[in-house]
């Protein structure tokens, strides 16, 4: 059984959060631990993602937030290989979240390259932390399948997201694709899904 790794953002994910509850209902499914949580560092967070990936040796990721831009910054890089597939759900524009929470980022900017492994991408119409002509943009660029789930916040608790059972269908599509992969990747169409 392929391993998922959980990935949070900034502050983590607390008690309440889907990705906490993903890792109780999914045996197979692992957090990706960081020491700070609180004042995210590509470097020392980047380190730590590539480590587990070798642990696993292959795996999907579900991210969340900061730790979608943090998948996204492994193309190019070996531990891409090991990536199946990614499931990344409500990433967040850097300048956006600098000035939401000034002084907690050393990120760089964001991440442009093309995702060597098939992603899809879940926003909504009206998350703080990326606007969906954002999304749409760096989806694009990414490569990625783009889905926008509606009036759904940053997806997280804050915007009513507890255990989101339907994520798990997302999860399966990211699965059913890299079975099938396509040389090419996957098209980049907006569809509104619940």
């Amino acid at each position: 059984m392929t391993r998922v790794l959980i990935v949070p953002g900034l502050f983590g994910s607390g008690e309440g959060h889907w990705q906490r509850h993903w890792l109780q209902d999914q045996p197979d499914a692992r957090l990706v631990e960081q020491d700070d949580w609180d004042f995210p560092n590509l470097g020392i967070w980047r380190e730590r993602l590539e480590a587990a990936l070798e642990d696993a040796g292959e795996a999907y990721i579900v991210a969340h937030s900061l730790g979608c831009l943090l998948t996204a910054r492994l193309a190019g890089r070996p531990a891409a290989r090991r990536i199946k597939g990614a499931l990344l759900v409500a990433p967040c524009d850097i300048p956006a979240t600098e000035t939401l929470h000034p002084g907690h980022l050393s990120f760089g900017t964001m991440p442009t390259e093309t995702l060597p492994f098939p992603s899809m991408t879940i926003g909504s119409l009206n998350d703080l932390y990326m606007r969906l002509d954002r999304l749409t943009m760096f989806g694009r660029l990414w490569n990625s399948d783009i889905r926008n789930i509606g009036l759904a916040g940053h997806i997280n608790v804050a915007s009513g997201f507890g255990r989101w059972p339907s994520g798990y269908a997302f999860l399966e599509m990211v699965k059913a694709r890299a079975r099938h992969r396509r040389p090419h990747g996957f098209s980049t169409a907006i569809a509104a899904s619940a």
